[in-house]
């Protein structure tokens, strides 16, 4: 599911990356990797488990931003019957990781990758991540391979998934991929991204679910300043996302079957949040009339306009109670769906980058097989939550924080300047104490006055701190 995604540009050296690197080491989060776990990741880099079953005959792409090297993930769309076959590969992360080694212990210590704007933190070392485990052009490799069919309206019919050994033959990215599509040059199966995307995309606003186009933002550093710009997603990036959407919602299915899994869980927002979304919606001059329910505005907004992108990044707020949800031996949890799916999901597509989703991949292969689960998988099944909750903390600290670092430097020039907000929160044991959100620029900063704020009004603010050494954008009513 989408996060903020904020990109800085620039020499290392420039005052906002250098302060990005102050960060990582205020937040404490994980540096280099030990000696013994680079040493085990050199061992498996050249001896990993090796699939029986070979599929390198198949033409896999990845489709990825054109730096990333880190590729989970390759696909293969052909037509079946009057419907599809979707083939989509995941690195088989569990081909070079031993249970309870080096390895696996730093990748529980450490969850997930950790993204900033200049750079990520990974979950895994980089010989692995984006040598010997990734899914590179013109190079064989363990995966986990999905086989989805799916009849003429993107329904699915069938599901298998098994151990291969996979070879892509293109390394893609989301602007060439749309310009082919758009030009009419793409050829399958590339030309049938748009046709699955387009039916999983109208299946998804059937079952009630939404996806968040969230437009990256990005610094750029102009004679001593900082200017922000938004790039917004492109209809190919959409359409990918459904293709993994897809199989995760494919694990959950087989999961919730077999009796034993772990599920991506969303409970649906509560009011307060929602409200706060419209207050900020109301302070960003996005039209959401009260009859119009989330997914229905969510699905109107035009990412390629500055208001409406600043509320995109806004909506990931309604995903911060997603969590990580286990059960055994037939007992089904309470929740069992993601509100923002609208359908039981689990995350299976990104293991490189996550911890829970190489043993998601063992639970789907087992249940698919009807063969046992790994010992080594129920041996830690039950402390994944905790994992990737502590993982999922950490991760929206370095998000926060380095927000917080990106405002303030926009904003550093403009101390005690007067700009035009709205009150979007006002904190119940403190009245006078709440969160403004600027017009132009879209900033969300707190504010601190003597007087009961009032919530959901506009109001003349003036900045009284920005200062990237101490990241936090301050106002007071003016």
């Amino acid at each position: 599911m989408p996060r903020r995604h904020i990109r800085v540009t620039g020499a290392p050296e420039a005052p906002l990356r250098a302060a990005l690197t102050t960060l990582r080491t205020e937040l404490g989060v994980p540096g280099s990797f030990p000696p013994e776990v680079l040493a085990e990741a050199e061992r498996a880099a050249k001896a990993p488990a090796l699939p029986p079953s070979d599929a390198t005959d198949i033409p896999f792409l990845t489709i990825d931003p054109p730096t990333s090297t880190d590729l989970d993930q390759a696909m293969h769309l052909s037509r079946q019957g009057t419907g599809y076959r979707v083939r989509y590969a995941i690195a088989d992360v569990a081909a070079f990781v031993v249970p309870s080694g080096a390895l696996d212990r730093e990748a529980h210590r450490r969850g997930t990758t950790l993204y900033f704007p200049d750079e990520k933190v990974p979950l895994h070392p980089e010989l692995l991540s984006e040598g010997a485990a990734s899914l590179l052009p013109d190079q064989d490799r363990p995966a986990v391979l999905w086989t989805i069919d799916l009849d003429g309206d993107g329904r699915t019919r069938a599901v298998e998934v098994r151990r291969a050994l996979v070879r892509s033959r293109a390394k893609l990215d989301y602007a060439g991929v749309q310009k082919q599509i758009d030009e009419g040059t793409a050829e399958e199966p590339l030309a049938l991204l748009k046709e699955i995307g387009e039916l999983r995309e109208a299946l998804e606003v059937e079952r009630g679910g939404i996806s968040l186009s969230v437009p990256e933002q990005e610094i750029a550093e102009r004679d001593h300043a900082y200017e922000l710009a938004y790039r917004a997603p492109l209809p190919a990036d959409g359409w990918n996302s459904q293709i993994s959407l897809l199989t995760g919602m494919a694990a959950a299915d087989l999961m919730l079957a077999a009796g034993t899994g772990i599920l991506r869980t969303l409970p649906a927002a509560p009011d307060g949040a929602v409200g706060r979304l419209r207050r900020t919606a109301h302070a960003l001059h996005v039209d959401w009339p009260h009859h119009v329910s989330y997914a229905e505005l969510v699905r109107s907004l035009d990412p390629h306009r500055p208001d409406h992108a600043a509320f995109l990044q806004e909506c990931t707020t309604l995903l911060r109670g997603a969590g990580y949800t286990v059960f055994r031996d037939g007992t089904l949890p309470d929740i069992t769906t993601h509100s923002a799916v609208a359908a039981p999901y689990a995350h299976c597509t990104a293991p490189m980058r996550r911890l829970a989703d190489r043993h998601t991949s063992e639970i789907s292969l087992a249940a698919a097989a009807d063969r046992p689960i790994p010992e080594w998988v129920l041996m830690v099944l039950d402390t994944l939550p905790a994992r990737m909750a502590e993982g999922t903390r950490c991760a929206g600290t370095v998000e926060r924080a380095c927000v917080d670092l990106v405002e303030a430097a926009l904003l550093k020039d403009r101390v005690g300047e007067v700009f035009d907000g709205w009150v979007v929160e006002v904190e119940e044991r403190q009245p006078a104490v709440g969160t403004v959100q600027l017009e132009s620029p879209a900033i969300i900063g707190r504010i601190e006055g003597t007087d009961p704020l009032p919530l959901g009004e506009r109001l003349r603010v003036r900045l009284t701190q920005a200062d990237p050494e101490a990241p936090k954008v301050r106002f007071e009513p003016d």
